[in-house]
């Protein structure tokens, strides 16, 4: 964890209307019993020097973004070693260009992946071949339809908090913390217990470790503040608690992992009845974008939200758009001629 937390701590770029998009694609890492793509054994040692330049202790991406980086570069090379290219595409620039061209294609004609996905391929692929020396690609992203992120719904809230009422103590802080307080997953385990502040009536969260190395207070709804007045009380008798800043342990006393963040928010979304993955209803993510589409939706200023989830206001606009539900509403209301 000290490597992830050496990266959170490093300088990135902002979150965009782009990173929403791509958030909802995927997971944080592969689905439980999901294999890597095998690596083709030609590109094996261009792999492993992008894996060590990529994950770096300080560079500008968060340990999530580099395993999404590493997954999406294994399989661009995985599908550059079965087809037929002219010239060599990781050392001439217009190779380069046609063959990424060519997997766009291939992504969008054969995998069948949706526009977002396609752009957080490209995106990897850019940055592959920025620490290659040639510089990105130039192929054109996809234009992605007008949208707000995916979020649950009223009843799928309802659901979702139920099951989180029924966790245990620390389960049910995690879950809360990431819909109560938006936070993105790897903030949400770079979290100390001292990062939770609380006076007789009211409290806040610290978020250090956002996006781009930004530093947010987030005010502590009751039922979050709550969830973690009780779990501090039990942590405080694990094992391995004693001298341990982090918020969320895992069953071996160390800072949980964003890995074992996720099988714990699945495991309350499977007992929710939620589909979980890409192409289901939730990913841990959605908590996320449920807490800003919620709060827009409800009336609260654009540049607060911005605040409360280290967006910048232009990307938090994306929660006062349309959702597929609300289209279809629309849709419905259409007269119909019986």
């Amino acid at each position: 964890m000290a490597s992830d937390i050496a990266a959170l701590a490093g300088q990135q770029p902002t979150e965009t209307a782009s990173d929403i998009a791509a958030a909802d694609t995927a997971p944080p890492h592969r689905r439980p019993g999901a294999r890597a793509t095998p690596l083709p054994p030609k590109y094996a040692g261009v792999f492993n020097d992008y894996q060590t330049a990529v994950a770096k202790p300080g560079g500008p991406l968060d340990a999530d973004t580099i395993r999404a980086y590493l997954s999406r570069v294994r399989q661009y090379l995985a599908w550059l070693a079965g087809v037929a290219v002219d010239g060599d595409p990781l050392a001439d620039p217009h190779a380069r260009n046609w063959a990424v061209r060519d997997y766009r294609t291939w992504l969008l004609t054969v995998a069948k992946r949706k526009p977002a996905t396609v752009n957080a391929q490209l995106a990897a692929i850019d940055d592959f071949y920025r620490r290659l020396g040639l510089g990105p690609a130039q192929v054109k992203r996809q234009d992605l339809a007008k949208a707000a992120p995916r979020a649950l719904d009223e009843r799928a809230r309802l659901r979702w908090l139920r099951a989180a009422e029924r966790a245990c103590p620390r389960d049910k802080a995690l879950a809360f913390t990431e819909f109560y307080a938006g936070t993105r997953g790897a903030e949400t385990v770079a979290l100390d217990t001292g990062d939770v502040r609380t006076s007789a009536r009211k409290g806040h969260l610290i978020v250090r470790y956002g996006k781009g190395g930004k530093y947010r207070e987030v005010p502590l709804h009751p039922k979050l503040r709550a969830a973690l007045e009780t779990w501090l009380t039990d942590r405080a008798h694990l094992p391995g608690a004693e001298g341990n800043p982090a918020l969320f342990l895992n069953h071996r006393g160390r800072r949980l992992t964003t890995r074992g963040a996720y099988g714990t928010l699945a495991a309350i979304a499977a007992d929710a009845g939620f589909v979980i993955g890409r192409d289901g209803e939730f990913t841990p993510h959605v908590l996320r974008h449920t807490a800003g589409t919620t709060m827009i939706r409800d009336g609260e200023d654009i540049v607060t939200v911005a605040e409360i989830l280290g967006h910048s206001v232009e990307t938090a606009r994306r929660y006062s758009l349309p959702t597929h539900a609300d289209k279809q509403r629309a849709i419905d209301r259409l007269t119909v001629d019986e």
